[in-house]
């Protein structure tokens, strides 16, 4: 699928700079995008869960072990403009 595509259906990839805008106001920024790992949310995909979830990785963060934000709901993130 082209980039274009993507963007047009605001689907998020591996990955992908968001912008986290959620309940933990003190976290909101940008992050990059994968899907969550922890073992209820695999649990949940695995079940066929339309509630996808992601794990929110600070690109900036110094420290390899930072701890991220778990369990994203969509709702919560957006595209980063900074993808185009």
């Amino acid at each position: 699928m082209s980039d274009t595509l993507f963007r047009a259906l605001d689907l998020i990839e591996p990955g992908d700079l968001v912008l986290y805008h959620g309940s933990l106001t003190d976290r909101h920024g940008l992050y990059l995008a994968v899907p969550c790992d922890c073992i209820p949310c695999v649990r949940d995909n695995q079940r066929g869960s339309n509630d996808v979830r992601y794990r929110l990785i600070d690109p900036f963060e110094d420290e390899p072990d930072a701890p991220t934000l778990r369990c994203a709901r969509r709702q919560s993130i957006s595209r980063s403009t900074a993808n185009a």
